[in-house]
């Protein structure tokens, strides 16, 4: 007879750290493989400034505070809580881990799974992030259509921001540079002019704007640049610091270093989401909150089961 090993019955299977398209995705999974789930969450993805999520089939044009209640209106019929409270903490007790929770609570898990993507590093220039989300974008795959055929400007630095400016192309004739002070080494300058990109180095002052619709670039010296929208390179890092202080290696852009399970090099922690990947789209973060589900349950499945 083969003898199966349940834990204690107030500890959860999961917990999931992060609400979005990830850790919901995850969250579904595990629910529909009988798990005891919980997900945290704070309510404050990357794209709650954003008018409407693309690339997503049958669900293109969405706003994303709709998507996500969405899938939390789904988790339900499976088991899975929700709690809107951030995680402040974890750590490693036997072979489980105890989590703190920001309302002062805690709760006992055998997996946690990390799914709180990251947070976009906006420069301080007046009126930039009045802007953020309506006429200035980090992903021309999520927002270049909506704008295409425009005056565009691709804001960063060096190579990110020629990388980022001849990648606009694809959806505008009229593509500037602006650097905000940052130097354009001459082999990028000849390559950006072979495609007809400007270059503007100037420190800029402000961002023109009406009610968040972008109007012009103005710059400490020399002529305002007229532009309609801004996509920018500038950086960005994870939302959440609980996978580094758990012990998580990082990837040279900052984020969690995971295999193709979502499986980090510490025992029991997995990462899915913007916070692992450098193809940082909601489908993509979708698909792999259900990857890091499966390579879970069949982790739980090993240890549930008698040899």
């Amino acid at each position: 007879m083969v003898m199966v090993l349940h834990p204690p019955a107030a500890m959860f299977d999961v917990v999931v750290v992060g609400g979005g398209p990830a850790g919901l995705s995850a969250a579904l999974m595990l629910g529909r493989c009988r798990r005891r789930v919980l997900v945290c969450d704070l309510g404050q993805p990357r794209n709650r400034r954003s008018r409407a999520l693309h690339g997503y089939l049958t669900r293109d044009g969405i706003i994303p505070s709709a998507f996500n209640a969405l899938g939390r209106s789904e988790l339900a019929a499976y088991g899975v809580e929700f709690r809107e409270v951030g995680v402040v903490g974890a750590r490693p007790v036997d072979r489980h881990y105890r989590v703190s929770l920001g309302d002062g609570a805690e709760e006992e898990t055998r997996y946690l799974l990390i799914a709180t993507g990251v947070v976009d590093d906006l420069p301080a220039i007046p009126g930039f992030d009045d802007c953020y989300g309506r006429s200035i974008f980090h992903c021309p795959y999520c927002d270049g259509w909506e704008w295409r055929d425009r005056r565009l400007a691709a804001m960063g630095l060096g190579a990110h921001a020629a990388r980022l400016a001849l990648g606009l192309k694809s959806w505008s004739a009229d593509v500037v540079v602006c650097t905000n002070s940052g130097r354009v080494d001459r082999r990028l300058r000849e390559r950006l002019a072979k495609n007809g990109v400007g270059v503007r180095t100037e420190p800029i002052a402000r961002i023109d704007h009406r009610d968040g619709e972008l109007s012009s670039v103005t710059f400490e010296s020399g002529d305002p640049l007229r532009r309609d929208a801004l996509f920018f390179s500038t950086g960005q890092h994870p939302q959440s610091g609980l996978a580094s202080t758990l012990g998580c290696t990082l990837t040279r852009r900052g984020t969690v270093n995971t295999g193709t399970l979502c499986a980090t090099n510490v025992e029991r922690v997995y990462v899915a989401g913007d916070a692992s990947r450098d193809a940082q789209f909601v489908v993509v973060a979708a698909a792999e909150g259900v990857k890091a589900a499966v390579a879970i349950n069949q982790a739980l499945q090993g240890e549930d089961l008698a040899s």
